[in-house]
């Protein structure tokens, strides 16, 4: 185990301190995008990948769906696939009450199944 520290190791722990998630998901910054865990940006690499090599037409990140007045659901992404069809994808780890109710919502109103990974 090392036993200093170099100065930029030091400041990444403290960039990170107390900032993980109740659940024990990590925030994550790539590409100036903020990501709630390592998994989510794990999955925007991947994308990124996969639009570079001409597997989808595009993605948006974080786009925002209104459910009813006052109640908004955000997913994780977009993915614009080549045959004209698109994905709802949300990246989880753990899924909470809340998280439930609106996928049901949203599902329901939209039409459209949201991709758990």
């Amino acid at each position: 185990m090392q036993e200093h520290w170099t100065i930029e190791q030091y400041k990444k722990y403290q960039e990170n301190k107390g900032k993980r998630s109740k659940y024990g998901a990590v925030k994550t910054k790539i590409d100036g995008h903020t990501f709630d865990s390592i998994k989510e940006a794990e999955f925007y690499n991947e994308l990124k990948l996969r639009l570079k090599a001409g597997e989808i037409k595009g993605f948006c990140l974080q786009p925002i769906f209104i459910l009813a007045e006052g109640l908004k659901y955000k997913a994780d992404f977009i993915v614009f696939n080549n045959d004209n069809t698109t994905e709802i994808i949300d990246v989880k780890g753990f899924k909470t009450k809340e998280y439930k109710v609106k996928k049901k919502v949203f599902e329901d109103k939209y039409r459209l199944k949201i991709k758990e990974v």
